[in-house]
C-alpha cells in the first residue's frame, strides 16, 4: 500500500525534476552559445577596429609621404629656375663676348652662316639642276617645242600701246601764250595739277610728259578741253583736271572689266577691276600690260590644254600675276603685293602659288604655276616685247617722289625731266615759309643718301600757295 502511494505522489515529482533538468541543460546550451557568438563578434569587431587602425595609421603615414615629395618638387622646382636663370645670363655674356670677339651682332652672324652654308651647297645644287635638265631635255625637247610653238600662235593681240609722251595738237600758235599765261601762271598751275612736264618748243605741238601714263592721260585730255573750251586760267584748269580725273577712274575700270572679259574671267569685285584697268597706263619694260596680259593668258591656256593642267588656275593666274605692279600705296616687291592682294579676296591656293612662283622666288608647287611662268617668259621674250629698262626707271622717279611723300604737310610730289627735277607742294595751313625752306633741305640730304651715284642733280622746288576764297550770299 505504502509503495503504490508513494508511486501516486513521488512519480510526478521526478517527472517535473526532470523537466526542469532538461530546461536547465538547454538554458545553459542557449547561454553557451550566445556566449560564444557574443566572443565571435566582439573578436571580429576587435579585428576590424585594428583594421581601421591600421589604415589610418596608413593614411597618415601617405599623406607625410605626399607632403614630403610635395617639398622636394618645390625645392626641385626653385632650384630649376635658379639654374634656368643662371643659364639665360650666361648665355647673354657669351653672346655679347662673341659680339665683342667677333664685333658681329646675332643678326650678321646667323646671315654669315646661312651664306657660308649657300656656297657650300651652290655647287651640289647647280650639278642636281643639270643633271636633271639634260634628263628632262633628253626626252622632252621636241614635244616641248611643239607645244610652245602651238601656244605662241594664240599670243597675238591686237592692243595698241602707248609711251612715256603725249602729243597735243594746237589749231595755231597763238594759244601757247594764252596756254602759258601771264608770268606763267597758267602753265605752272597747269603743271602742278596734273604732275606732267610741259613742253612748249616744237611749233603747234604741246608734248606732255611723265613716268605715269595716268597723269599723262589726264592731262592730256584735261588739255585739249581747255583748248576747246577757250578759258585757261588757273581756277578753270583746276576745275577740268578734277573732271578729268574722275572720268579717267571710269575709263580704268572700264579698261579692267573688257580685259577681265576678254580672258573670260566674270563677276570680280569691284576693287580687282580697277586694278586691272590700271594695265591700260602700266609698262613693263616698255611693254603695255594689257597686251602682255592678254598675250601671256593665251599662251597659258593654250598650254594647260595640252598639257591637262587646271585651265582655270592658269586663266587666273595669268591674269592676276602682274597685279601686284598697279599696287601704289604699299611696299614690297609686286609679287608680294600680289599674293597678299589675293589673299585678302581667298582666292584659290593654286591661284596664288601661280603668282608667288612666276619669277621663281619660290619652288614651282604645281604644273600650273610652271605654265603662268612659261606663258611669262614667252610673252615677255619674244623678239621686240620689250624695248628698254623701263622698270628700274619707274623704280627711280617712284623713289624720288616717295621721299617726299614721306615727309609731313606735303599735298602732293611730282617728279619730272626724267628724275631731275622734283615739285613738292605742301599744305600752306600745315607749314610756314621757313618750315617749307627746312623741308626742301630735308629732302635734299635723304635724296642724296638714298643716291649716292645719280646720272645728274635733282632739282627740288617746294611750293606753298595760300589762296583765301569767299562767296556772297547774292
Amino acid at each position: 500500500m505504502l509503495q503504490k502511494f508513494f508511486k501516486k505522489f513521488i512519480s510526478p515529482y521526478k517527472e517535473r525534476e526532470k523537466i526542469i533538468e532538461e530546461a536547465r541543460n538547454k538554458a545553459r546550451k542557449i547561454v553557451a552559445k550566445a556566449e560564444e557568438e557574443a566572443r565571435k563578434i566582439i573578436a571580429e569587431a576587435m579585428a576590424l577596429e585594428r583594421q581601421l587602425v591600421k589604415r589610418e595609421q596608413h593614411l597618415e603615414n601617405k599623406e607625410e609621404f605626399l607632403n614630403r615629395e610635395r617639398q622636394k618638387i618645390e625645392y626641385l622646382k626653385e632650384g630649376a629656375e635658379r639654374l634656368k636663370r643662371e643659364l639665360e645670363l650666361k648665355k647673354e655674356e657669351l653672346l655679347e663676348k662673341l659680339e665683342k670677339t667677333a664685333r658681329l651682332t646675332q643678326i650678321e652672324a646667323r646671315e654669315l652662316l646661312m651664306k657660308g652654308w649657300e656656297e657650300k651647297l651652290k655647287g651640289e645644287i647647280a650639278k642636281k639642276i643639270k643633271r636633271a635638265e639634260e634628263e628632262i631635255k633628253s626626252v622632252a625637247d621636241e614635244k616641248a617645242k611643239e607645244i610652245l610653238i602651238d601656244a605662241m600662235r594664240y599670243g597675238a593681240t591686237d592692243y595698241v600701246v602707248e609711251y612715256t609722251l603725249s602729243i597735243v595738237n594746237l589749231p595755231s600758235d597763238d594759244f601757247k601764250g594764252r596756254i602759258i599765261g601771264k608770268e606763267g601762271r597758267n602753265i605752272r598751275a597747269f603743271e602742278l595739277a596734273t604732275g606732267v612736264d610741259v613742253d612748249l618748243e616744237e611749233e603747234k605741238v604741246i608734248r606732255l610728259s611723265s613716268f605715269d601714263a595716268i597723269r599723262r592721260e589726264i592731262a592730256r585730255i584735261s588739255l585739249e578741253r581747255l583748248i576747246k573750251d577757250g578759258r585757261i586760267q588757273p581756277e578753270r584748269i583746276e576745275e577740268i583736271v578734277k573732271k578729268t580725273k574722275e572720268e579717267v577712274e571710269k575709263i580704268i575700270y572700264k579698261a579692267g572689266e573688257e580685259l577681265a572679259h576678254r580672258v573670260g574671267v566674270f563677276n570680280l569685285p569691284v576693287e580687282l577691276i580697277k586694278l586691272l584697268g590700271r594695265f591700260k597706263y602700266r609698262y613693263s619694260y616698255g611693254q603695255n600690260m594689257i597686251a602682255h596680259t592678254l598675250e601671256e593668258t593665251r599662251i597659258g591656256v593654250a598650254l594647260a590644254h595640252e598639257l591637262k593642267a587646271d585651265v582655270n588656275i592658269v586663266k587666273l593666274g595669268c591674269l592676276f600675276h602682274d597685279i601686284g605692279k598697279v599696287i601704289s600705296d604699299k611696299e614690297g616687291s609686286h609679287v608680294e603685293l600680289g599674293v597678299e592682294l589675293l589673299k585678302k579676296y581667298h582666292f584659290p591656293q593654286k591661284v596664288i602659288d601661280c603668282v608667288a612662283a612666276h619669277h621663281e622666288d619660290i619652288p614651282f608647287p604645281s604644273v600650273e604655276a610652271v605654265i603662268v611662268y612659261i606663258a611669262d617668259a614667252v610673252s615677255g621674250g619674244r623678239p621686240a616685247a620689250r624695248h628698254e629698262d623701263f622698270q628700274e626707271y619707274l623704280k627711280r622717279i617712284k623713289t624720288i617722289e616717295d621721299v617726299a611723300k614721306a615727309k609731313k604737310g606735303i599735298k602732293e610730289a611730282y617728279a619730272l625731266q626724267a628724275g631731275r627735277e622734283l615739285r613738292v607742294i605742301v599744305f600752306p595751313e600745315e607749314l610756314t615759309d621757313d618750315e617749307a625752306t627746312i623741308l626742301a633741305q630735308k629732302i635734299k640730304e635723304e635724296l642724296e643718301r638714298k643716291f649716292e651715284v645719280f646720272p645728274g642733280q635733282i632739282k627740288i622746288t617746294v611750293i606753298r600757295e595760300y589762296r583765301v576764297e569767299v562767296t556772297t550770299k547774292i
